[in-house]
């Protein structure tokens, strides 16, 4: 049985070229990056190169502005817990949406519970937008931090941005967003985007787990997160993990070099799957703006069925997916995204993430449509809710 993977948007395969990049830097360029002595400048001429790499791939004008981190989650959480450190005195209120990754939602929650801060959740229409005159009416005199995502994990909705950006600037509130589920499939560039920070994370486009970066605009105030050292210009402390670095820098290269071809192709096996399901599948609502969305997501909820059943279903047929952000696989509650877009808890638990990637191909979609809806039929038959 040929195995189908369409779960993309948990993880990605490391991209060939980019484990071969790798291998060097785990036995023979081994020095620390901090030793004045060859192996040690070796390293680090290695990280200044996938640092450069990162750069041109968000457009950021300095590449110093970029710090490796270990992947989105500390991105994240270094942007939240650096600003509000270093601005607690200036203000303790920060604006995010509901339909956040908890990356960004558990740091927020933290943040009001441990260290007094206020923070006001923004809702989303039933497309999932953030409307970014809510941003507006939102920012108070205490106004330190916005963050808003840039496309949704779960539904892939792509948020106007730029829009929240420029009301950010103009009202001298740093703005963060978690572009992790973005980089590297859609354009991204953090100077049209008007953004102040900005988080990313190597395997969801190709490279390799553990590592990612965070992009810090020249002149924002943020506090350090990790101590103990002076790498990354004094601004994270610890070792640097350069193989995985290096892999980060080489699938940041890969992923500028194929970016348009790579999401004119996504968008049409998304589209076929999209129009697929709609076609062969009653009682089913795409979850998320229909166009204004990630290339490669496919966010379904099937009426009267549960998408852990689908799941399990889907994966005795060889076929990976997932009912929503990987993060909260252990949860039984239904996708707070989904929910916050104003579904029924019935029709939340019934979601299906179909995310596709680098190597889908269109007889993969085909076999997926084949046998989807022999799945569904199945298990409505064994539905009591179920009137056909």
């Amino acid at each position: 049985m040929k195995k189908i993977y369409m779960d993309y948007g948990a993880t990605t395969p490391v991209d060939k070229e980019v484990v071969k990049e790798m291998e060097p830097y785990f036995n023979q360029v081994y020095g620390n990056p901090s030793s004045f002595h060859s192996f040690g400048r070796e390293a680090k001429n290695a990280i200044t190169e996938a640092r450069d790499k990162v750069a041109q791939l968000i457009g950021a004008d300095i590449v110093k502005e970029m710090i490796f981190t270990s992947g989105g989650t500390e991105a994240d959480n270094y942007a939240i817990k650096g600003v509000a450190s270093a601005l607690e005195e200036q203000g303790k209120h920060i604006i995010t949406s509901s339909i956040e990754h908890h990356a960004v939602l558990h740091t927020c929650e933290y943040l009001e519970k441990e260290r007094g801060f206020e923070v006001t959740y923004l809702p989303v229409d039933e497309d999932g937008f953030v409307n970014p005159q809510d941003v507006k009416d939102a920012i108070c005199e205490d106004t330190i931090l916005i963050t808003i995502m840039l496309a949704n994990n779960e539904m892939g909705t792509i948020q106007p941005i730029a829009e929240i950006g420029e009301i950010a600037k103009t009202a001298g509130v740093t703005f963060h967003t978690d572009a992790v589920q973005a980089v590297g499939t859609i354009p991204v560039d953090v100077n049209q985007l008007n953004v102040d920070l900005l988080s990313l994370s190597a395997h969801k486009f190709n490279g390799p787990k553990g590592v990612g970066a965070l992009y810090v605009r020249k002149g924002t105030k943020i506090k350090k997160f990790l101590h103990g050292g002076a790498q990354e210009r004094n601004r994270r402390a610890t070792t640097e993990n350069v193989p995985a670095i290096v892999g980060l820098g080489k699938a940041a290269e890969l992923a500028r070099k194929n970016l348009n071809r790579k999401r004119e192709e996504l968008i049409i096996l998304r589209d076929k799957l999209i129009n697929g399901i709609e076609e062969k599948i009653d009682h089913v609502k795409l979850n998320g703006h229909r166009t204004e969305r990630l290339p490669g997501n496919v966010n379904f909820s099937i009426r009267y069925i549960e998408g852990e059943s689908i799941l399990m279903k889907l994966d005795l047929e060889g076929i990976a997916a997932s009912s929503g952000s990987a993060c909260t696989s252990g949860s039984l509650d239904p996708s707070h995204v989904l929910l916050a877009m104003g579904l029924s808890h019935e029709i939340a638990h019934g979601s299906l993430r179909l995310t596709l990637g680098k190597y889908n191909t269109e007889e993969e979609v085909d076999k997926v449509l084949e046998l989807l809806p022999k799945i569904v039929a199945d298990l409505r038959a064994m539905s009591p809710i179920y009137n056909q």
